[in-house]
């Protein structure tokens, strides 16, 4: 028996991270061996059926605390949490904040923890707020991970055992590659909602850093909008007005994003300077914007996959007792264009969020190459 303890304890992360959970979880002694590495269940808990190849488990529950819980990008993301439940026989609640006020997400996730949540999935769009009650639920023995938000990888902000979501450094790096392809000099905006918050500052970080490695004569201006769409379109407006000789706008939020298309359409911007447009998501504006030209790309992170794929790792946390701990994941990044941007808007489905109907979607012909 001890030898199962000390092969478990082996596969743990090293360092606080991996105490606090030897800690919680009972491997100091051998009689608690049933439950090493997993986090105790309440005795009110029902059981799920069985699923697949696995055994009955309880009916566990997961928690994920969002920084703006009706916004439409998360549409999918909770669909892709609901469909992972589903398949798995557990559960999950939606919580946080409507307007990113980190306050409110580290109250939802408190309260998580003092529910005795079996698993907490965390947008870390603070680089301190949330240090204190992630390691308090990890100290509880409460497996916690990080979707669409997360700090750097040299410092994450919190020791969440995975980030899932997209490289948002990188992702923004790229947008800022690809803005280059098409303006080697003058002037650029770079719009983003909320600067600070770590779900899209890394990204607009990203952009500044490629523009800074080209060497190019680009000038790169970071502009704040606003996280609600429509301040931010009046602001975005406001400055178009104001700087008629723009070489690019790009974006680094969704709203932004829709609103930079808007703006071009209504000054008829190609025209004039405008080498370039871009940003973010897949809201139907925006991949309107696209269709029509305004926008040169917009970028897929794949949202369903940040809802789908926290409720598969913790549940592997949970049935594993501990030795499956969750991967570090990039949901990737795609850039939609006029020539690829059609199946976005002629396929309604729960993966991109624009239908609720479970249903297979066929395609034919070949496959892009990436």
């Amino acid at each position: 028996m001890d030898d199962v303890l000390t092969r478990a304890a082996d596969r743990l992360p090293k360092g606080p991270t991996r105490r606090r959970l030897l800690a919680g979880s009972g491997l100091a002694s051998a009689s608690l061996a049933a439950t090493a590495l997993l986090s105790a269940c309440g005795d009110d808990q029902g059981e799920a059926s069985t699923i697949g190849n696995f055994p009955k488990t309880p009916n566990w529950k997961f928690v994920f605390v969002n920084h703006v819980t009706t916004n439409p990008f998360f549409t999918p993301t909770q669909y892709g949490a609901e469909d992972a439940c589903k398949l798995l026989g557990c559960s999950y609640q939606w919580t946080g904040s409507q307007n990113s006020v980190v306050a409110e997400m580290v109250n939802a996730t408190n309260t998580a923890i003092s529910g005795k949540a079996d698993g907490i999935a965390v947008s870390v769009v603070d680089k301190s707020a949330f240090r204190g009650p992630i390691d308090q639920a990890l100290d509880a023995g409460i497996p916690v991970v990080s979707y669409n938000a997360d700090g750097a990888r040299d410092d994450p902000g919190s020791n969440r055992l995975a980030y899932i979501g997209q490289g948002l450094f990188e992702s923004g790096y790229a947008l800022g590659q690809r803005t280059l392809q098409l303006v080697q000099s003058g002037a650029v905006a770079g719009f983003i909602a909320t600067p600070g918050q770590l779900n899209i500052q890394p990204r607009i970080d990203g952009a500044q850093q490629a523009f800074k490695d080209a060497g190019s004569a680009v000038t790169f201006t970071p502009v704040a909008t606003n996280a609600d769409v429509t301040k931010g379109l009046s602001i975005i407006d406001a400055y178009a007005q104001g700087h008629p000789d723009l070489a690019a706008m790009i974006a680094v939020d969704a709203g932004s994003t829709q609103a930079v298309g808007q703006t071009v359409k209504k000054y008829d911007m190609r025209a004039k300077s405008l080498k370039a447009a871009g940003g973010f998501d897949l809201i139907p504006e925006t991949l309107a914007s696209v269709k029509s030209g305004d926008l040169d790309y917009t970028i897929d992170q794949q949202p369903y996959l940040q809802g789908f794929l926290p409720v598969l790792f913790l549940y592997l946390y949970k049935i594993s007792g501990g030795l499956m701990s969750p991967s570090q994941t990039n949901t990737g990044l795609l850039f939609v264009t006029k020539d690829n941007v059609t199946p976005y808007q002629s396929t309604q489905t729960r993966y991109e969020g624009s239908a609720n109907a479970v249903k297979l979607v066929e395609r034919s012909g070949p496959i892009a190459h990436p």
